[in-house]
């Protein structure tokens, strides 16, 4: 994998990070984000931090990985396709945190995270066409964002009256 396509997709991710964390933060210390009614699975509010870095990480070596092969290999329209996905898939995932966190729109967030599950899970596809096994991390972040979209209907019924309308 060249250092540049690691560059490209490490600032890609680390922009959605920072995003994403510009809506979640503030929310997350809220009053508002105390008094919602979460289901007893939610995770601990420590396990995010964690979590996320770790996943963005995979994100960016996997997908700078994918990205040169498929560019060595001849393959460019798989390679712009992967880009484009890759695109999508981050845009998704920042909006995610937006509509949640800062508009409180439950609903379109639960859909976003749907999206963004089946994005994931193409992402992962197209990441393992394009090198194999060494694509096997990314795997956990459609897992994750299924969880999530569960997570977010979830809390969703929960707290209809606090949605935003």
């Amino acid at each position: 994998m060249r250092v540049t396509t690691l560059l490209i997709t490490g600032v890609a991710t680390a922009a959605t990070a920072a995003i994403g964390g510009a809506a979640t933060a503030p929310a997350v210390r809220s009053s508002w984000y105390a008094q919602l009614r979460k289901p007893a699975y939610q995770p601990p509010r420590q396990v995010f931090p964690v979590v996320w870095p770790a996943l963005y990480a995979d994100i960016a070596v996997v997908s700078a990985a994918a990205i040169d092969e498929l560019g060595a290999t001849g393959r460019d329209s798989e390679r712009r396709a992967y880009r484009n996905g890759l695109a999508l898939n981050l845009a998704l995932n920042a909006a995610w945190s937006w509509l949640f966190f800062n508009r409180r729109r439950f609903g379109t967030a639960t859909a976003v995270s749907a999206a963004l599950t089946v994005s994931s899970a193409d992402l992962t596809r197209r990441a393992t066409d394009a090198i194999g096994g060494r694509a096997a991390p990314l795997a956990l972040y459609p897992l994750w964002c299924a969880f999530a979209t569960v997570l977010c209907g979830h809390i969703r019924q929960l707290n209809r009256r606090a949605e935003q309308s």
